[in-house]
């Protein structure tokens, strides 16, 4: 009996560093999800639009109405530039 006493902690104190690394990845998860993300819930994705309008956002509508197909792509690079001029540069790559 005593010598069960005297075997030391055994394999299970490795369990100690996974339970705080659980602890600490939970955290950071979480405030990455709501706090870090300036007012923006878990629900919003990085590629959504980004502004204080939200879906209302001008440039978001004409995006919207030419995936939906009522606008043709000549009506819609000309009105984007106008919105560009007005709202500030959208996020496009390539030359412009």
């Amino acid at each position: 009996m005593n010598t069960l006493a005297f075997a030391g902690p055994g394999p299970w104190i490795l369990l100690f560093p996974f339970l705080w690394a659980a602890v600490v990845f939970t955290v950071v998860t979480v405030l990455r999800r709501t706090v870090w993300r300036r007012g923006r819930g878990p629900w919003q994705g990085p590629g959504q639009v980004r502004s204080a309008q939200g879906e209302h956002a001008p440039i978001a509508i004409l995006g919207r109405r030419f995936a939906s197909g009522e606008i043709d792509e000549e009506e819609y690079w000309r009105r984007l530039s106008v919105l560009d001029e007005q709202f500030g540069p959208t996020s496009r790559s390539g030359p412009a």
